[in-house]
């Protein structure tokens, strides 16, 4: 049996071209060796958007040896000085972490994830957090995501290096989306709101609440955190957004700290 072909055949599905909306976002990465090396595993699973956020060394030697032949892959990832720039487009933003029983976020397995990702509704792409080699994602990087991604390993030892985690969550990912050819779609009239216009509506909802003296401008990351979770847990679409900017404004108007220019939806 021809094994590549039978391999180009599968890539070709339905299914497999959903992989193109997954963003892998690798964020501060300490060793360019460690970007190449999830660029190899990503292709190697039909993935092929490679965002990275403030690596310490890029381009480098090492990090195309590292590829080994995924050099495309590399030429076409995207260098971004912060987070939200590469998260501007994504519907959904999913952080990979080592379960925490200390924060309480919802938190998914893999395969799980898998299933979410690819089952994401609209246009938007989905991106894929990655955190740093030495302790991964900070507290605020996890904020930014509507669920927390963890792999199951061997509670005695758990050590992943970050390309064997990208490997992890990429195959999961191609065996999902194969699978899913023909799976239900959920309602056409929910439009997914991107993670700019997500962070957007949290900055008017925190000036809201100091507007109105609600929230304690001491202390306000306590409440915004859970706010943060809550909306996130919701998912609000495109016209629900819209509709509670309106209800930011008014209440800003009926204070009388309302913007004069605004017209109660996205500020863009």
């Amino acid at each position: 049996m021809n094994t590549k072909a039978a391999q180009d055949t599968r890539s070709s599905g339905h299914g497999a071209g959903r992989l193109r909306r997954i963003r892998v976002v690798l964020i501060n990465t300490t060793h360019p060796g460690n970007i190449g090396a999830a660029a190899r595993a990503m292709k190697v699973m039909g993935l092929s958007q490679l965002h990275l956020v403030n690596p310490k060394v890029y381009p480098h030697a090492d990090a195309t040896a590292r590829a080994s032949g995924a050099d495309g892959v590399l030429q076409r990832a995207q260098v971004h000085t912060g987070l939200g720039a590469a998260l501007e487009g994504c519907s959904l933003v999913l952080g990979t972490s080592a379960r925490l029983r200390s924060l309480s976020m919802p938190q998914m397995d893999v395969r799980k994830a898998a299933e979410v990702a690819l089952g994401e509704p609209g246009e938007g792409d989905v991106a894929v957090l990655f955190g740093r080699e030495a302790y991964g994602l900070t507290n605020a990087e996890m904020q930014t995501c509507h669920h927390l991604v963890h792999i199951d390993t061997n509670p005695e030892f758990g050590s992943l290096n970050l390309a064997q985690a990208v490997q992890v969550v990429a195959y999961e990912l191609r065996m999902t989306a194969l699978a899913r050819h023909g799976a239900a779609r959920p309602p056409d009239d929910w439009v997914p709101v991107d993670a700019g216009q997500m962070e957007r509506f949290f900055e008017h909802l925190e000036r809201t609440l100091l507007d109105l003296e609600f929230l304690n401008p001491a202390q306000p990351r306590r409440l915004m955190m859970r706010l943060r979770r809550l909306f996130n847990r919701a998912r609000p679409d495109q016209n629900e957004i819209n509709i509670l900017r309106g209800i930011l404004t008014a209440a800003q108007r009926a204070a009388g700290t309302a913007p004069e220019a605004s017209d109660g939806g996205d500020d863009d």
